[in-house]
């Protein structure tokens, strides 16, 4: 039996990530600026790109079929 990862998944798995992403990076950048408009712009910013990036990355992998087991 062959396990198909949809479109669909590879989004909501990208969303929940970046969501964790930007309370990290809020928290990293407040940390060293002491600033929370610098904290929320730069958090803002990068997890737009990124989001992408990781999306992207994630449906490249999906077409690859090293490390699955079908077991």
């Amino acid at each position: 039996m062959s396990r198909k990862v949809t479109p669909r998944r590879s989004f909501v798995k990208a969303i929940t990530y970046r969501l964790l992403i930007m309370c990290l990076d809020f928290v990293t950048i407040y940390l060293f600026s002491g600033t929370v408009r610098v904290a929320v712009g730069f958090m803002v910013a990068s997890n737009i790109y990124t989001t992408f990036g990781y999306l992207l990355h994630e449906r490249l992998w999906a077409r690859i079929g090293w490390g699955i087991d079908n077991g």
